[in-house]
């Protein structure tokens, strides 16, 4: 079917650009539901500043996030702390939607691998980072690629936290039928 094809070309783009979508499963899925058209974003990025210093003595808190998002019209600001750029952006990401979606509360991070696709570039390689996250109960994986290991992060951290979202609402429907 044409939508079978136009499925297969987004994937095969995307492999080129470096994604590898056997071992991330939510963000194949995400992909999916965007070529159905059975995809509504939960939020709008505006925008995201991360910034780290040299730990204090006292913390080993060294990173800070900050991040405006629209959730249906509603602006939110939000910051965070973190070991890490990613941290504190993962942080942040929650505070701001934690008051529209608790669930994202459930939401842990397990596992963070991040892989060089072009090491002749050196510090201007292309990355990919994989994210295992976890609610407890059900486990996925998503992706991100881009030659700022940051914003690869972002994408992958966003698209966890809305197929956690999404399974949430089906759960809910599942519950109803």
């Amino acid at each position: 079917s044409p939508l079978v094809s136009d499925i297969v070309a987004k994937v095969k783009a995307l492999e080129h650009d470096g994604y590898q979508f056997e071992g991330a499963d939510g963000s194949f899925e995400l992909l999916v539901r965007k070529s159905l058209g059975k995809y509504q974003p939960f939020f709008k990025l505006h925008y995201y500043k991360t910034s780290g210093e040299i730990p204090l003595v006292e913390t080993d808190l060294y990173a800070f996030a900050q991040l405006k998002i629209d959730v249906d019209g509603h602006i939110q600001i939000a910051a965070g702390e973190g070991k890490g750029p990613v941290n504190a952006l993962d942080n942040a990401l929650r505070s701001a939607l934690m008051t529209f979606y608790p669930s994202v509360t459930q939401i842990r991070l397990t596992d963070y691998k991040v892989r060089v696709l072009d090491s002749t570039s050196a510090t201007a390689a292309k990355v990919r980072v994989l994210i295992e996250s976890s609610d407890g109960v059900d486990s996925w994986t998503t992706i991100g690629v881009s030659c700022d290991v940051v914003e690869a992060s972002w994408l992958a951290l966003v698209d966890s936290f809305e197929y956690k979202l999404i399974k949430d609402i089906e759960k809910k429907y599942q519950k109803l039928m």
